[in-house]
């Protein structure tokens, strides 16, 4: 169906760093003023050496304000104020910028398109948080979000990070009762989502720009997570760069490990020996650099969760160094990182 570059090593040399990725997650609303400035002295004093900020965010939202014509314009917020001007601080202090384009979770492209997106007979599919996903099938929706990965390129990001690249989760409980393009086909979702990675690869090779998606987890360690669409072998064929969400929270009772929080450097190395022994199997592979936890998960109860500070972060980091995994991104949803952590314990 689309052009296959079967080897896509030769696109990442040519962006080749000279040291590995280690970066932090950040809000488009928190890259102005004094959280911004205590980022920015986060990265200056450690070992980190990039941000992961969003361009598309959670919402659907393109996080700065383009030219009055551009076909993005009605979806953008004021976050970034000046994003020229950030892409130069962040130039200025040597931080790779990362853009990250939320896709397939999307309000703003659902209320506008409801034909691109899932459909109850009141209305368009909301999950239990309230948001809504625009449909993979749809070719529509792969455009769209390619168009504002080709925004963030011309601002200056080095590398494009799709999120959400999938269905909503547990969607082969819940789409009985919709409606949408796809759906009478019987058509595979893992192959809609294979298919927009591998498109999405195709329209941004000009742009020598990186590419990178972020997975769950739990589809590494099972062989494709045919509800959501995730196949983890099939996604890490065409990106520079996987990502896979690998919180020891986020786990449950895999690997022997009963309580997987409790356990950030087991957990965190069980799973890369099932990631390295997948990744081996693919011609050429892509960069590992997996999402770590900073945040504590209170939610998992009494006994289930411990407070996550410097110890566990470093734990993790040296969980996938022991299996030769370099590069990692951390993630704190508000950007309240750790004090003191050693990023190259």
């Amino acid at each position: 169906m689309f052009t296959c570059f079967s080897d896509h090593s030769v696109l990442a040399s040519s962006q080749q760093q000279k040291e590995p990725i280690r970066g932090i997650y950040v809000k488009a609303s928190n890259t102005n003023g004094p959280q911004f400035n205590k980022l920015l002295n986060l990265v200056d004093q450690t070992d980190l050496n990039a941000m992961v900020i969003d361009i598309k965010d959670d919402h659907g939202s393109l996080t700065f304000i383009p030219a009055k014509n551009s076909s993005y314009y009605a979806a953008s917020q004021p976050y970034i104020k000046n994003p020229k001007s950030l892409i130069q601080t962040l130039k200025k202090h040597q931080i790779y910028p990362i853009a990250r384009i939320v896709v397939f979770k999307d309000n703003v492209l659902a209320q506008a398109h409801p034909d691109w997106s899932f459909q109850t007979s009141k209305g368009i599919w909301k999950n239990s948080r309230g948001d809504s996903f625009t449909n993979p099938f749809r070719t529509e929706v792969w455009d769209y979000n390619i168009g504002m990965a080709i925004e963030a390129v011309n601002l200056g990001f080095k590398e494009i990070q799709f999120d959400y690249v999938r269905f909503p989760e547990k969607f082969e409980t819940l789409e009985k009762p919709l409606s949408y393009m796809g759906k009478k086909e019987g058509s595979n979702r893992v192959a809609a989502v294979t298919s927009f990675v591998q498109y999405a690869r195709e329209k941004l090779y000009p742009y020598k720009v990186k590419m990178s998606v972020d997975t769950f987890g739990n589809a590494t360690v099972i062989p494709e997570a045919s509800g959501i669409g995730q196949n983890f072998s099939k996604i890490a064929e065409q990106v520079d760069v996987i990502s896979a969400m690998i919180y020891p929270s986020h786990w449950n009772g895999n690997f022997g490990i009963a309580k997987p929080d409790l356990e950030p450097y087991r957990l965190v190395e069980e799973y890369a020996k099932v990631e390295n022994a997948r990744l081996k199997l693919l011609a050429s592979p892509p960069t590992s650099r997996p999402w770590l936890q900073d945040f504590t998960a209170t939610w998992l109860g009494k006994g289930n969760y411990k407070v996550y500070g410097k110890q566990e972060i470093e734990d993790q980091i040296r969980a996938l160094h022991a299996q030769g995994i370099q590069e990692f991104l951390i993630w704190n949803a508000a950007n309240n990182y750790t004090a003191n952590v050693d990023y190259t314990p």
